[in-house]
C-alpha cells in the first residue's frame, strides 16, 4: 500500500516537473528563434550594405575606366593627326624643293656671252628661252624653258620644255612637251591650291653706257629685267580632311633678260 501511495504522489510530480521544463524549453527556444530571426535580420542588412557598396565600387571603377579609355584614345588620335601633319608637310616641302630648284633654271642659255653687246661687234642675241608663263598676274601653272643642248643650237626644243600645274587634286610636273606626270600622289594627300605668282623688276643700265642716250629713246638706256615667283602649295591629308597645310617659297630666276642698248 505504501508503495502505491508513493507512486501516485510522484506521478503529479513527475508531471510537474515535465511541465515545467517544457515551458522552459519553449522560452529557451522562442529566445532562441528571436534571437536567429535577428541575426538573420542583421547578416541582410549586411549584405545589403556590401551591395550597395558593390554597386558604388563597379560605378566608380567605371567612370575611371571611361576616364582612361578617353585619354588614351585622345593621345592616340592626336599621335596619329600629329603624324598625318609631319607627312603632309614632308611632302608638301618636296614637292615645293622641286618646283623651286626647276624654276630657278628658268630662261637658263647655254650660250649667254652671245647675248653681250661688245662695241664693234654683232648686235647681241636674243635668249630664245627667256620666255615664262605667267608674266604678270597669277596662276595655277607655270611654263618655262632651259637649255638642255650638249652643243647649243638656240632652239627651244620639245626636250627642253618644262612646267608645273595642278591637276585632279595633284601637282604634275612637264617633262619635255606633252609629258605631264604626277608630282604628288593623291593616295595620301590632295593639293587643293597651287598658286604662282610673277613679280618683275626693271633695272635701268644707263650709268653703263658711255654715251648719253637720246631723249625719248625707248631702246636706250638697256634694262635688265629680274624676275621672281611666288609659289603656294595648300593640301590637306587625304585620311583626315581637318589636316590642313600651306607652304611658300619665293624662287628668283637666275637668268636676268636684258632689253635695249647703249646708243653708239
Amino acid at each position: 500500500m505504501s508503495t502505491e501511495r508513493e507512486s501516485i504522489v510522484r506521478r503529479p510530480r513527475a508531471r510537474g516537473i515535465s511541465a515545467a521544463a517544457r515551458m522552459s524549453s519553449q522560452a529557451v527556444s522562442r529566445k532562441r528563434s528571436r534571437f536567429h530571426a535577428g541575426q538573420r535580420l542583421h547578416d541582410l542588412g549586411a549584405r545589403g550594405v556590401l551591395l550597395v557598396e558593390l554597386m558604388i565600387g563597379i560605378a566608380i571603377g567605371l567612370l575611371i575606366a571611361a576616364a582612361a579609355v578617353t585619354f588614351v584614345a585622345g593621345h592616340l588620335n592626336d599621335n596619329r593627326r600629329l603624324l598625318l601633319e609631319s607627312r603632309l608637310m614632308q611632302d608638301l616641302r618636296t614637292a615645293a624643293d622641286i618646283i623651286a630648284r626647276d624654276l630657278r633654271r628658268a630662261g637658263y642659255w647655254a650660250s649667254a656671252s652671245d647675248g653681250v653687246a661688245h662695241a664693234g661687234a654683232t648686235p647681241a642675241a636674243s635668249n630664245p628661252y627667256t620666255a615664262l608663263a605667267p608674266s604678270t598676274a597669277a596662276s595655277d601653272s607655270v611654263s618655262f624653258g632651259y637649255s638642255r643642248d650638249a652643243t647649243e643650237n638656240n632652239l627651244v626644243d620639245s626636250n627642253e620644255q618644262f612646267g608645273f600645274r595642278l591637276r585632279n587634286g595633284a601637282l604634275e610636273i612637264l617633262l619635255g612637251a606633252g609629258n605631264w606626270q604626277a608630282l604628288t600622289d593623291t593616295g595620301t594627300l590632295l593639293v587643293t591650291a597651287f598658286r604662282v605668282t610673277p613679280t618683275v623688276q626693271q633695272v635701268e643700265l644707263g650709268d653703263a653706257c658711255a654715251a648719253a642716250c637720246p631723249p625719248g629713246s625707248a631702246t636706250c638706256p638697256p634694262r635688265l629685267t629680274v624676275r621672281s615667283l611666288a609659289v603656294e602649295i595648300s593640301g590637306r591629308a587625304l585620311a583626315d580632311a581637318a589636316v590642313l597645310r600651306t607652304v611658300r617659297s619665293s624662287v628668283r630666276l637666275r637668268a636676268d633678260s636684258m632689253s635695249g642698248a647703249c646708243s653708239t
